[in-house]
């Protein structure tokens, strides 16, 4: 399925907030999921601003805060935070296809959730647990996000190569409960203002058709 190639994006999260915005096109090819329900698995930088933004796209129906590319038994905050479990900080986005697809969910973490040319970082965040991947649930997924990471590249808008890695996706650990909905229940963290509320406005800005003012809350786990 094709996309309209007329939407734009900007990619956030400087070490002080919001760059400067980069105008993307949407994916040239998509996943055709016909299904009531379908799973993406982002990891961009922390959990608390990416879990914000998938929130609020019309269409996600969850998502939840976690750790992808470890073991289970280090699915923690505190291990994976060492860097060395081999986990990223992930959200694991729960979709209708009817609504929004893959492609376009595509499109908002490479333009709004995250900077894809950050190798192992986000801002002010380092570490591998914070690396730009994305966990394919399947190979259609592999394929179109491996085509966009080409389609971009070739664009060169933005003012590096895109970093982001596709892993093949193993399994997902929900974070503590202390995570979840981060971004809504504190507006005013400073982290949270400085990080991630520019990218809740870019994505209201840029994607007005997809954006929603009630977030999609995870509650108790």
């Amino acid at each position: 399925m094709l996309l309209p190639a007329l939407a734009l994006g900007i990619f956030a999260v400087g070490a002080r907030g919001q760059e400067a915005p980069v105008v993307i096109p949407a994916p040239t090819t998509d996943v055709s999921d016909t299904g009531a329900a379908a799973v993406a698995v982002f990891a961009g930088g922390c959990f608390w601003g990416v879990q914000g933004v998938f929130q609020r796209v019309k269409g996600v129906t969850n998502a939840v805060s976690g750790y992808s590319g470890g073991a289970a038994d280090t699915a923690t905050y505190d291990q994976t935070s060492t860097g060395t479990t081999g986990h990223a900080e992930t959200v694991e986005i729960t979709y209708d296809p009817k609504v929004v697809s893959y492609g376009r969910l595509l499109q908002i973490y490479f333009s709004v959730a995250h900077n894809p040319t950050q190798l192992n970082y986000q801002g002010p965040d380092h570490g591998t647990q914070y690396r730009s991947t994305i966990f394919a649930v399947n190979d259609d997924q592999a394929q179109v996000a491996k085509a966009y990471i080409a389609q971009l590249d070739g664009d060169k808008l933005f003012t590096g190569p895109i970093v982001t890695t596709i892993e093949p996706f193993k399994a997902f650990y929900p974070a503590e409960q202390y995570h979840q909905d981060f971004l809504t229940l504190n507006p005013t963290w400073p982290y949270i203002v400085i990080n991630d509320l520019p990218k809740v406005t870019a994505l209201q800005k840029l994607f007005p058709n997809e954006y929603r003012d009630q977030p999609v809350l995870v509650g108790t786990l």
